[in-house]
């Protein structure tokens, strides 16, 4: 199996003012300065994209937007293009993360085209997809995740997927304190990586990183990192404290 390094990322959602993403980002890379031989990046709100990303300007921590609009302009109000997120700093941007697709409706026919116009502005994506607990109780795991990959990376060229991330997020462990034992975890993420076989071939698929995310902290992160398919974890609230986060990354 070929090695993949490691990525772990850290989704803010609607958390932290300004000020407080900056000293947050501060603390953080000064605590992860050793980790070199992996990825690092940090989703704060939009609002404090810029300084956070100059708090992080030539460390080893990248900077992520949590969401964007596939039109690189317009009348969208409310809406931010990928040209905005890379003049901000962005290197990375979440997509269809469950509570976009949960709260705001968004289908996997908008995921396909925000990755299609974050793959054009060089905005590496990262692609959430997961399934419910309600799904999970019916069997039906697997048949979401073969949806929700199929669709999201429909009609995709492989320069598209070449920078491409996908984060496994079961929605039932996300904020709950319940996570997928490492066995749940590997055996979805075993069956995303057969899927990318199928979309596209398997040099793609042994080349791309998958992230497991959901309740992610750092009493379960070795565990969940020992499995052969898991790359790296999309973190949530574990990410929102510097010093906890740091321990993530630096597992």
């Amino acid at each position: 199996m070929e090695s993949r390094r490691p990525f772990i990322a850290g989704n803010w959602k609607m958390f932290k003012t300004c000020d407080e993403a900056e000293q947050t980002a501060r603390e953080l890379v000064a605590l992860v300065a050793g980790a070199t031989d992996r990825d690092v990046m940090i989703a704060p709100p939009f609002t404090a994209l810029w300084p956070v990303a100059q708090a992080l300007a030539g460390t080893n921590v990248g900077v992520g937007g949590q969401n964007l609009y596939w039109e690189t302009e317009g009348a969208f109000t409310g809406e931010i293009s990928p040209g905005m997120l890379t003049s901000a700093g962005c290197t990375h941007v979440i997509i269809g993360h469950s509570e976009r697709r949960q709260y705001f409706r968004e289908t996997d026919d908008a995921v396909n085209k925000k990755i299609k116009s974050a793959a054009a502005a060089g905005l590496k994506p990262v692609m959430c997809i997961g399934e419910t607990e309600a799904e999970r109780e019916a069997k039906k795991t697997f048949s979401v995740l073969d949806k929700q990959v199929k669709n999201g990376l429909q009609d995709l060229a492989l320069n598209d997927v070449t920078n491409l991330t996908i984060a496994y997020e079961p929605v039932w462990a996300i904020g709950t304190g319940k996570t997928a034992t490492s066995d749940q975890a590997q055996e979805a993420h075993a069956y995303i990586r057969n899927l990318v076989t199928e979309c596209f071939d398997e040099s793609v698929a042994r080349a791309m990183r998958i992230l497991y995310g959901g309740s992610v902290k750092p009493a379960n992160i070795a565990e969940l990192m020992s499995m052969a398919d898991i790359d790296g974890a999309l973190v949530g609230g574990a990410s929102l404290e510097a010093k906890t986060f740091a321990e993530i990354v630096n597992f």
